[in-house]
């Protein structure tokens, strides 16, 4: 029988409660077997008078009487034997003669290999008791000195290599040598510190390969959720053209309604002054037809005179146009709306493409590494508050006395956002001059007024404080104080997705005054706040 057969035939003869070979092998009225302590345990812990098999399920009344299998145990004792006995990739017992039994384990002193009896000696006799007993091994001639026969204790650091004491004195004398023992020691806790790294690696690699499964995840749902977003938007933006249409076509169905209705009520008053005329004409003619001159004279001066008549001939004077003026208003709201698609297309489809789906890269180190993101910021005008002036192609705004005019302004700050749309990863820089700035971070639903509209008074923006001689972190109206010497130029880091905020001062070096690493749920906006008469902040030229 081949050892996978033997092994295979064991797996057959397993007892489905302790899962191990059979003991006293009893086989139940079902025809399954289980150790005869194994069913009894079974049965005494289930209710009384209920009997079951714990693999079928069958049920048994009265309690069955168990025997012993005895051909059953016969063959099991039979496989026991042929499992000891060493195949061909097994360590074989050097004491057993004939067919030899596998090894359980070796002795680095006898240079030997042992079956479980021939071990005993090694296990019970005090002469044995020093000896070092290992896992079986085939290799154990290698720790033989080919030069002495001795086994090789030594261990050699000039050479790396292992040696006997012999060996000591001549080959390796001088050298730098210790016991094996203390060079395995040594080697252990490098192992160990090798092991530890290449498990703190496997732990980190573990988590991010979990961190990129949840990034598929993620980008998976958002992008399934955005494109059912889109085509409920742009089915309501459909829906909503579609209305207008329908409006547009009632409206000028009921013009037209009201507009032929008068034409046709002036066209029947005309017709009753047509056929009023005529028959004053017949009358005329009539008269005209009289011979009798005194009847002629009796009967003319009873006619009544001409009416005036109340339409002129001015009604033919206007030219014949009457809706075209509304195709034409049409096609101009046509033409914008293709203005408009065109150019938030183009923020669409920049926004989509800047989908970062790697992990996030390390934080630049130097200034020329944040200039690989670096973006321009312009400010924008109609966010601008009122004694604000932009200038520098509307990169710089400066506190004027005068109010100026714009449109959905702040009103209580000198603010004002940046037009951009900051989505990835990108960096500015801000230049300022006067008592301080607010250099900040927010989302374009900020408040335009009240005291939650300052930069960095509210959850909705992220700002950093700068004077002459401080600076401080403002979020939420919670102030972190920084300690830092002044400067007035002031570098911006931002990496949308990884979360990452970080604020610089910029000199000849690059020095960090303050990181947030948080969750931005919106496309987030530059933003400037300065608030006395000549002060000024620019976005500077990178």
């Amino acid at each position: 029988m081949s050892q996978q057969g033997v092994q295979l035939d064991l797996g057959r003869f397993k007892c489905s409660i302790c899962l191990d070979l059979l003991k006293d092998p009893v086989t139940i009225p079902c025809g399954h077997s289980y150790c005869m302590k194994c069913i009894q345990g079974f049965w005494e812990e289930k209710e009384k008078y209920i009997y079951s098999c714990p693999y079928c399920r069958k049920t048994f009344a009265p309690r069955p009487v168990l025997e012993k299998t005895i051909v059953l145990e016969n063959l099991l004792e039979m496989l026991k034997i042929n499992h000891c006995y060493a195949g061909p990739e097994d360590v074989v017992c050097d004491v057993c003669t004939g067919r030899k039994l596998k090894a359980i384990k070796s002795c680095l002193i006898c240079l030997a290999s042992y079956c479980e009896k021939h071990l005993q000696p090694h296990l019970d006799a005090a002469a044995f008791k020093t000896h070092k007993l290992v896992e079986p091994s085939k290799n154990l001639q290698e720790n033989i000195c080919f030069c002495h026969d001795e086994v090789m204790k030594m261990f050699c650091r000039t050479d790396q290599k292992s040696f006997c004491y012999l060996c000591s004195v001549e080959e390796h004398k001088g050298h730098d040598t210790v016991s094996a023992a203390a060079e395995r020691t040594e080697r252990q806790r490098e192992l160990e510190e090798s092991q530890q790294q290449i498990q703190q690696r496997i732990q980190d690699r573990e988590k991010e390969v979990k961190l990129l499964q949840q990034e598929v995840e993620a980008i998976n749902h958002s992008a399934d959720q955005t494109v059912k977003d889109s085509e409920k938007i742009f089915t309501e933006m459909i829906r909503l053209i579609q209305k207008r249409s329908c409006d547009v076509k009632q409206q000028i169905r009921s013009q037209q309604q009201t507009e032929v209705s008068r034409v046709k009520d002036l066209q029947e008053e005309l017709e009753q002054e047509i056929t009023e005329l005529k028959r004053r004409d017949a009358e005329l003619k009539q008269l005209s037809l009289t011979e009798d001159h005194s009847q002629f004279l009796l009967n003319y001066p009873s006619l009544p005179p001409l009416s005036e008549s109340t339409h002129s001939s001015s009604i033919n004077v206007r030219p014949l146009r009457y809706f075209e003026d509304v195709t034409a208003a049409v096609s101009e709201l046509r033409d914008k709306l293709q203005d408009i698609l065109r150019e938030e297309w183009t923020n669409i489809s920049l926004t989509v493409t800047h989908v970062d789906v790697l992990l996030p890269e390390p934080e630049p180190k130097s200034r020329a590494d944040f200039f690989k993101y670096s973006l321009q910021i312009t400010l924008d005008p109609n966010t601008a508050h009122r004694r604000l002036l932009l200038s520098e192609e509307n990169r710089k705004m400066t506190v004027m006395e005068k109010l100026q005019s714009h449109s959905d302004r702040f009103t209580d700050y000198g603010e004002a956002l940046g037009k951009e749309r900051l989505t990835g990863r990108c960096y500015w820089e801000v230049e300022w001059k006067g008592y301080f700035v607010y250099v900040a971070v927010a989302y374009k639903n900020i408040s335009r007024s009240g005291d939650e509209s300052g930069f960095g008074f509210n959850d909705k923006s992220w700002a950093l404080y700068c004077s002459q001689d401080n600076f401080f972190f403002f979020h939420n109206s919670i102030q972190t104080s920084i300690s830092a010497p002044g400067s007035s130029r002031v570098g911006v880091y931002l990496d949308h997705r990884a979360g990452v905020l970080s604020f610089y001062s910029v000199s000849e070096s690059m020095t960090l005054l303050h990181r947030v690493q948080t969750i931005f749920t919106q496309p987030l906006h530059a933003g400037l706040l300065i608030d006395h008469v000549g002060e000024t902040a620019e976005f500077c030229k990178l």
